[in-house]
């Protein structure tokens, strides 16, 4: 399991069975936050790195698929795999729908919490490595000056040069230059992956693309 950085977030009311949990995910040498209830874990800060939240379903207060509901409404994409003791048919649908990786029933197998654990972890890896490479997208765009992103715009469109130089009023010659620049700066090596890039930034509406 890779876990460099990884953190395996716990929150259940029974402390013995979060210092369990936490006790096998430390043997394969993944950290842990153990968390009592849904207020402590709120007033804590999340870690840096990848993480998964292993939640129980029913808790003091607020419940877990409360905190799930809340956590989608708040736009924080947190990986959850539940545990419940209490478990039944729909309350499993309303988790999977939600987007939960896993839905156990105490008492679950090691094995399955800890194929769970690793699914969260590199779900949520691989979404921060793509807000990651966004970003480094949006710097890039950022750089280009107002005539290159209009031009890399119309060439995500399917514009071709001669079309974009007449559509606004300079030479076929200048557009080819500022395209040539802005591609050097986006760090594209062909005009598929300079669209490719476009998709990625919504820059170009779906209905406008390859007009």
């Amino acid at each position: 399991m890779p876990n460099a950085n990884s953190t395996v977030l716990i929150i259940d009311d029974d402390s013995a069975l979060r210092g369990s949990i936490a006790r096998l995910l430390g043997s394969l040498g993944l950290a842990t936050q153990q968390f009592a209830s849904i207020s402590d874990f709120l007033a804590s800060e999340l870690p840096d790195g990848p993480t998964c939240l292993v939640l129980d379903v029913r808790l003091p207060g607020q419940s877990g698929l409360d905190l799930q509901r809340d956590l989608a409404a708040a736009n924080r994409e947190l990986p959850i795999i539940f545990i419940t003791g209490h478990g039944d048919i729909p309350m499993s649908v309303q988790a999977m729908k939600g987007g939960a990786i896993e839905f156990l029933t105490k008492p679950f197998r090691d094995q399955d919490l800890l194929d769970a654990i690793e699914a969260g972890l590199a779900r949520d890896r691989a979404r921060r490595e793509n807000e990651k490479a966004l970003s480094t997208l949006r710097e890039r765009f950022g750089s280009l000056s107002p005539r290159e992103r209009e031009i890399m715009i119309e060439v995500a469109r399917g514009r071709l040069s001669k079309q974009i130089a007449g559509d606004i009023g300079i030479a076929e010659a200048t557009v080819k230059v500022h395209r040539s620049r802005l591609m050097r700066k986006m760090q594209a090596g062909s005009l598929p992956a300079l669209s490719r890039m476009a998709d990625k930034l919504k820059l170009v509406p779906e209905e406008q693309q390859h007009s």
